[in-house]
């Protein structure tokens, strides 16, 4: 994603080192630029008309509004404008009355930078997806519409619980992301030195990727030696 397609984000948020406590954490992951930073709700008001973001970390908590308010304000925009609630309020009602009008993800503060990048990370592969759909058809299939309601990255990611012993999920996630960017496939040892783990760690991961059948394993048959596996994500 280059400078001229970052997804573009409005921090909502009346505590000015927290706003700048997300602003670099969004700085840190890539792929997303920070438009502006609203600490009340006119401030907010204007840059969502001007701005027309397409992701807004929004607080619940306002001197002068309920962040509430606004989320559902902000669903009867023309323009899709998704919505990460980042706040200190842990009451079922809030979190449960959020999920319902529709937010992306709800982040409990204080905020930690790896659940922030999971949840950033989870959006963009959503925004990415979402439209390379609409470039490409104006309808969609049922798996596509399942994917973008589950808010998945394209293949699955299977919870902490479900993983065999030795899998370990933010490894996996990693195995993935790099998978995804290669179109001719990797080797386990490749992507030993991508994500720097041994031979044996990576090829496991990619082994337990296969038996799932995210991933297709071939054969590539070198000048010397003994053929060796390629590893690519399999085609939806």
């Amino acid at each position: 994603m280059d400078s001229h397609n970052k997804i573009e984000v409005l921090i909502v948020e009346d505590d000015l080192r927290v706003a700048e406590i997300q602003k670099m954490f969004i700085e840190q992951v890539g792929g997303f630029t920070t438009v502006g930073v609203a600490a009340s709700y006119n401030e907010a008001k204007s840059y969502i008309e001007i701005m027309q973001p397409d992701l807004i970390l929004l607080d619940v908590y306002f001197p002068d509004m309920d962040g509430m308010d606004l989320l559902r304000k902000l669903k009867q925009q023309k323009k899709q404008m998704d919505v990460i609630m980042i706040t200190a309020t842990k009451e079922i009602n809030r979190v449960q009355e959020a999920v319902g009008i529709g937010v992306f993800d709800f982040i409990i503060k204080p905020v930690i930078f790896e659940r922030f990048k999971q949840s950033l990370l989870r959006y963009r592969d959503y925004y990415i997806q979402l439209h390379n759909l609409g470039k490409s058809s104006a309808h969609v299939t049922q798996y596509q519409v399942d994917l973008l309601l589950r808010k998945e990255t394209g293949v699955l990611i299977v919870e902490k619980e479900q993983l065999p012993k030795g899998i370990d999920p933010l490894t996996l996630e990693k195995v993935l992301d790099v998978l995804k960017k290669v179109n001719s496939g990797l080797t386990a040892e490749s992507m030993a030195l991508e994500i720097g783990v041994s031979r044996t760690t990576g090829r496991r991961y990619l082994e337990y990727l296969v038996s799932q059948e995210k991933v297709d394993a071939d054969l590539s048959y070198g000048t010397v030696g003994r053929p060796e596996r390629i590893y690519l994500i399999r085609a939806k």
